[in-house]
């Protein structure tokens, strides 16, 4: 099964992207793409750079920055393929981001 990891991190309390939290990212990425549960995984823009969009009736409205205000954003994800979510919660805890905020895991709705 397809689950996915949304990392969400208060940036005022999470260490700046450098070279041992790459470090620490890129180990993880090594070690799930040999154990075979890495199908993707990426980083996200700092949230200024977020464009929200929703649409009500034939009027599309747009607006800067993530709609929801919180405190922690969303900073990245992982998309991984586990037999079931008790693996997929052993990958999700390795995720350097969960040291400093939240990690979501969610399965993938599979159509067809």
């Amino acid at each position: 099964m397809k689950y996915m990891c949304l990392i969400y991190t208060d940036p005022n309390v999470t260490p700046p992207m450098g070279d041992s939290m790459n470090a620490a990212y890129f180990d993880l990425n090594r070690r799930m793409k040999e154990a075979g549960v890495m199908i993707s995984g990426d980083a996200l823009q700092p949230t200024r750079t977020a464009t929200s969009l929703r649409k009500r009736g034939d009027k599309v409205e747009t607006m800067d920055g993530p709609f929801a205000e919180t405190r922690e954003h969303l900073g990245g994800y992982y998309v991984i393929d586990c037999p079931d979510l008790d693996q997929a919660l052993h990958w999700a805890a390795q995720i350097p981001g969960a040291a400093y905020g939240t990690v979501e895991v969610r399965p993938l709705v599979v159509f067809g």
